[in-house]
């Protein structure tokens, strides 16, 4: 009975001394409002496009796919986000999953996301966002594939 309450009494120690599961935080009561497929950020002003799209694309055709989205999203002025928009979207507090407000951004996938801003170390290269926790901002070729998210 004695080694029964010691292991008891460890297992108890541990489980009080284990971290507590993280929690998703979401961003701020007000900071987006979404309608229509689409997610206002009332901070920076900037309208997103909630769901990303559909398949990962080349740099090109990124540009391309969201100077049309207004045909099915409406609106005018669509484009890709520089790279400081793509971090306004960042959920510093997320430790696992995709680090950006699951509610208001669903289905977002921790790999990258292409931005309007060009590599300074490449002709061929632009900046993207992962929204892997440990991943941030790194440079890839325009014509590899990329998730994409677009702005207006």
């Amino acid at each position: 009975m004695t080694r029964l309450t010691k292991a008891s009494a460890a297992f108890l120690l541990l489980m009080l001394a284990a971290p507590a599961p993280t929690v998703r935080a979401a961003a701020p009561v007000g900071r987006y409002t979404a309608s229509g497929g689409t997610v206002l950020d009332t901070k920076t002003k900037l309208v997103w496009q909630q769901p990303p799209a559909a398949a990962p694309m080349a740099w090109a055709a990124a540009k391309s796919y969201c100077a049309g989205l207004g045909a099915t999203l409406g609106g005018s002025g669509w484009r890709l986000p520089t790279i400081k928009e793509l971090q306004t979207l960042v959920d510093v507090s997320v430790a696992t999953g995709p680090t950006i407000d699951p509610t208001y951004f669903p289905n977002t996938g921790m790999g990258g996301f292409w931005s309007s801003t060009p590599s300074t170390a490449s002709t061929t290269a632009a900046w993207v966002l992962s929204f892997n926790p440990n991943a941030g901002e790194g440079q890839a070729g325009m014509s590899g594939n990329a998730s994409v998210r677009c702005v207006r």
